[in-house]
């Protein structure tokens, strides 16, 4: 589903799924960093590991 089907979806968790996921997957990203595990994404269609310390250089400097 294309997140402009979400945002018309008449049922209120399906609308607010996206956001969630959102959320859920930058939560995912600080534990991986905090704990210096690794975490897997899919990127064209291909699993691929991202190392903690390269979540650290992704990261905004304050």
């Amino acid at each position: 589903m294309k997140q402009e089907e979400l945002s018309k979806a008449t049922n209120p968790d399906l609308r607010a799924s996206l956001p969630a996921m959102r959320r859920a997957t930058e939560l995912a990203r600080r534990i991986a960093v905090q704990t210096g595990t690794a975490i897997v994404v899919v990127r064209d269609g291909k699993p691929i590991r991202i190392t903690a310390e390269e979540l650290r250089r992704e990261q905004p400097q304050p």
